[in-house]
This record gives structure tokens, sequence and C-alpha cells, in this order.
């Protein structure tokens, strides 16, 4: 059970937020169509290892209502960094998830000062990164996918079931389109990062390397898995979160 499961405002958007335990100050950051549940998995281990967890649902998603106008990485990402500004005290470790990662990541770049340590999960970064093949943006316009993500999300949004196709048609079209970041913009981001991923994920291998290799001080992780490794794997994904975000292992033996 959250501490703290309500609506703040944050610079006008009416922000759908939970906040658990005691500690240093983790943020956690969904994927498309997903929100505070998509961690139940990470969200009380990480209270229980002594840290203090929100998760913010971005504009449109669940129960945040959606803002006219499309929807980017760029302008999440400045919603997130007044979020930070103005609920966590401090800077604060950013795990970010599928859409969810590049959000931290463009935080990182933008406001290195709010973040402390970064864990970036299952995504790529520009086109040249995605998985060949892949059939993720046909799998969430699928009958099946719509009718599950369009119930989920008329069960909580204040806007209603009738919104969703809004919701959903801004969504897969940031998805077509972005995001598009150069790596070598990455050498600036000196926030200490795990990029993590299934061996099976929406992300190639080689792209997650040249990730891990552009930042100035990150590891990488690929575990069995697919691009639901939280939930597939939190037994093995959630002691790996802790120990690096406690400072381990070390950069070089």
């Amino acid at each position: 059970m959250a501490d703290t499961a309500a609506y703040v405002e944050v610079e006008g958007l009416r922000t759908w937020h939970e906040v658990t335990g005691q500690g240093e100050p983790v943020v956690l950051l969904h994927g498309a169509f997903g929100g505070a549940t998509s961690f139940f998995a990470q969200t009380p281990f990480l209270v229980e290892a002594g840290y203090r967890v929100h998760v913010p649902e971005r504009r449109g998603h669940m129960r945040t209502p959606d803002v006219d106008g499309p929807l980017t990485y760029s302008v999440m990402a400045d919603d997130t960094i007044a979020y930070l500004e103005q609920e966590v005290d401090g800077p604060a470790h950013l795990v970010g998830w599928s859409d969810g990662a590049v959000v931290a990541l463009l935080v990182a770049q933008r406001r290195p000062e709010l973040v402390r340590r970064m864990v970036l999960i299952g995504q790529y970064y520009n086109s040249g990164g995605k998985r060949p093949g892949s059939t993720l943006e046909e799998d969430m316009s699928s009958p099946d996918a719509l009718g599950f993500l369009r119930d989920e999300y008329a069960r909580v949004s204040p806007d209603g079931g009738d919104h969703f196709p809004v919701v959903h048609a801004k969504t897969l079209q940031m998805i077509l389109t972005e995001p598009e970041i150069d790596l070598a913009t990455l050498r600036e981001v000196a926030v200490p990062t795990l990029v993590l991923q299934g061996d099976r994920d929406e992300v190639t291998l080689e792209h997650s390397q040249a990730v891990t290799a552009a930042l100035p001080d990150a590891r990488l992780a690929v575990l069995p898995g697919t691009h639901v490794l939280p939930i597939e794997s939190p037994e093995v994904v959630n002691p790996l979160l802790v120990q690096f975000l406690r400072g381990g292992p070390t950069p070089a033996w």
C-alpha cells in the first residue's frame, strides 16, 4: 500500500503519483500505456531495501489526464523534470523501462544534477537500435491488445474510455517516429548508468553495447527475457537494481 496515492498539480498538469517508503528517492518511469502498477514487482522490493519509491504517471497515461497536442518524449521529460523539482527532495535515482528509459535519459541530459544513478531497461534510443522484425506496434494495435489496453485505461482515466483512441493514436505516432537520439550526445551524460535488457528484447544487443560505450560511466547487463523483463524475472532484476543503486559493482577490477 502506497503511503501517498493522490493527485498533485505539477506546472498546471494534474498528475497522479504514488509514493512509498523512506530513504533515498527512486523514481520509477513506466512504459507506453503503463502506470504505477507496471512496477508491482519492484516497488515493495525497493521499499524493503530502504528506498522511498516515487511512481508518477505521465500525461495521457492511466490516471493522469491527456493534454492537447502531440505526445513526445521531450515533453514527457520536461514534465518529469518539473515533478522531480517539486516532489522529490534532492537528486533521485531514475529507473526507466521502455518509453520511461527514453524519458530518464533525456532528463539526465538536460538536468544531470537531478539524477544520482540511472537504470535504463529494454529500450532503443534511435531507430538503428530497434530489433529487426519487431512487431511491437502491430501487437499494440491488435484487437486483443486494443481491448485490454482500452479497458485498463477506462477503468482509471479521468478522460474516460471514449478518449482512449486519441491516446492510442498519439502514442503510436510517437513510437513510430521517435526516439532519434544521436548516441554521440551521450558523452555528456556522466550519471552512473546501468543499461539492462532481455536477450529477446525490442532492442538489439549491439545497440545497447553502443549506448554503454557512449556513456562515460555505464555498465551493461543482459538477462534471459523479453521486453517485459521486470515482470518476467523480478527475482533476478530486483536484486540487480538494488546492487547497482547502492553503488556496485565497482567500475573496474
